[in-house]
């Protein structure tokens, strides 16, 4: 029986049945109550369920190779992976995986296990929406972001959270990386149609190394092989030695070199979104 420490689900149960006992985030209405009190235990029940039943850890990076193509070779693959990753993202990647194409191969109890892991975002959403129906936008922007981890792919959960916070207050161009926030001198903003970063902290968001040249006024980065260098208000840059124009140059902001994040995010292979609506730049890796 493979067991997981769901720490995220906790923490959202707890913040729901703490609003509820408080009534700082579920003040009754005239009107409302009884919807509320029905929103709540269904949350109260989901984060339950997900509690008990999910049960999968994960804790190792998955690549193309350990899924495999077609048959018994790649649902051997995915189960051993899923065996060793310990509350990562790729967890619900793998589950997903393994109930949409080996369902049939699955034991009941496996399947309710890897549903309840792929479920796990709906359930914190579905939380974060109670919160912020009754006034909780903090609390619904930390439920909402822990929904982020649990499945870095979806594009629809940066959403969400990207309309917490605004309004929260915290408006503007956003950036995360595998789910996470970096730590950020200055700000994303956009030049020319072009979101700009800074370098340091999506490249070090991306475990790459970084170097200035002073001389040259050139950054560079380095990950798995891949070599990128820019100029600083050039918009020639080099990847792995061969010449690249860019739309838009890397330049200095408030001291800090700034970067067009899809141009460094993808050669250095990673996948990069875009969520209009909130302006979210959402990078992950797909192993």
């Amino acid at each position: 029986m493979m067991k997981m420490n769901k720490p995220w689900m906790i923490t959202a149960s707890a913040i729901v049945a703490t609003s509820l006992m408080t009534g700082s985030a579920f003040a009754k209405s005239e009107n409302g109550s009884s919807a509320n009190a029905a929103a709540s235990a269904s949350v109260q029940a989901t984060a339950a369920k997900e509690e008990k039943d999910a049960k999968v850890k994960a804790d190792a990076t998955v690549t193309s190779d350990t899924y495999g193509e077609h048959g018994h070779q790649g649902y051997k693959g995915l189960l051993n992976a899923i065996e060793n990753v310990k509350d990562k993202p790729a967890g619900a990647v793998i589950a997903d995986l393994l109930v949409s194409k080996y369902g049939s191969q699955l034991t009941a109890e496996q399947k309710a296990e890897f549903e309840a892991l792929v479920e796990a975002d709906a359930a914190l959403t579905a939380a974060a929406d109670v919160l912020d129906a009754q006034g909780s936008v903090t609390e619904a922007v930390y439920v909402q972001k822990e929904a982020v981890k649990v499945n870095v792919k979806n594009i629809d959960s940066y959403k969400k959270l990207g309309k917490l916070l605004d309004k929260s207050g915290q408006a503007g161009v956003k950036l995360y990386v595998n789910g996470e926030e970096p730590s950020m001198e200055v700000r994303p903003f956009i030049r020319e149609g072009n979101t700009l970063v800074p370098f340091r902290a999506i490249s070090e968001a991306l475990k790459a190394e970084v170097s200035w040249n002073a001389e040259e006024r050139s950054v560079t980065v380095t990950r798995d092989g891949i070599t990128v260098k820019l100029f600083i208000d050039s918009k020639t840059a080099y990847v792995n030695g061969e010449e690249v124009t860019l739309e838009v140059p890397a330049a200095i902001e408030n001291g800090s070199t700034v970067v067009p994040v899809r141009f460094v995010s993808e050669a250095l292979k990673a996948t990069v979104k875009w969520e209009n609506e909130t302006k979210f730049v959402v990078i992950y890796e797909e192993q």
